[in-house]
């Protein structure tokens, strides 16, 4: 039986300056997607234009992985940012991205929020509104409407899709699950799998039954059509290419989302 299909997406650009974090080259030779990092928790304009002209050559669609704008906590400090203001500095991020994508050859294909934001708008409206209401003001300054990859279930995809936007669900290989379907937050022990058994089992559970354990021992439903591998974890593209290598023995289709 064939399973599928399910994209790989990784965390990419994630460097700034002479600092590199993520093993991006090798990296772009496992994923079909690339969440490129568009300057404000990570990446600069080199490392923008270097893994969008790499991923187009090696046929990945790029994406805007925005944030909120702190270069010194990676994005991953909790922010309050007002709706009109941080819809303003999504829109730049993904303003910012595009023009490098489209000198390489391709374009931005879809956003999807970074560390704390992505956590926030699971559950918050207006931050939810805000990533919304700068992928509508992409859209009219463009004429496309752009997916918005993020969880099953959160507010923000709720509200894309309420807004006639494409939302791609997405599962996570390598974090662990709350017993409600979110991740475990990295403040807390077993936030992130370390076992590079457990991280490829549970990726293949999840392309082929839709299913992983929670933290708590329950098992709870994760349907998603795109599959995270995080690129700043060590042996993050060797893990990626273990990762894909079962789903395809697993019979499971990998490629990119429409």
């Amino acid at each position: 039986m064939t399973h599928g299909p399910v994209d790989l997406n990784a965390d990419l650009g994630e460097g700034f300056g002479r600092w590199a974090l993520t093993e991006d080259e090798a990296l772009l030779s496992v994923v079909t997607s690339a969440n490129v990092a568009c300057g404000f928790h990570a990446g600069d304009p080199s490392t923008m234009r270097r893994v969008c002209e790499s991923a187009v050559a090696r046929g990945v669609r790029i994406g805007a992985q925005v944030s909120y704008r702190d270069l010194a906590g990676f994005g991953r400090r909790a922010m309050d940012v007002p709706r009109a203001e941080l819809a303003d500095e999504i829109t730049y991020q993904l303003g910012a991205l595009d023009v490098f994508a489209r000198a390489a050859g391709g374009r931005v294909a879809y956003l999807k929020p970074h560390g704390a934001l992505y956590n926030r708008v699971v559950a918050d409206q207006e931050q939810a509104g805000a990533v919304v209401d700068a992928l509508l003001a992409y859209g009219e300054a463009d004429g496309r409407a752009l997916p918005v990859l993020g969880l099953p279930g959160s507010v923000l995809l709720r509200t894309a899709a309420a807004a006639g936007l494409p939302v791609i669900a997405e599962a996570f290989a390598d974090r662990g699950y709350t017993p409600a379907g979110t991740l475990v937050p990295r403040t807390e022990p077993g936030a992130v799998l370390h076992d590079p058994e457990a991280v490829v089992k549970r990726a293949v559970a999840m392309a082929t039954d839709g299913a992983v354990v929670a933290a708590d021992g329950s098992r709870i439903m994760v349907r998603a059509r795109s599959l995270c591998l995080h690129g700043d974890t060590p042996g993050a593209a060797e893990l990626a290419g273990r990762v894909r290598a079962a789903l395809e023995a697993a019979r499971v289709r990998v490629e990119a989302f429409a």
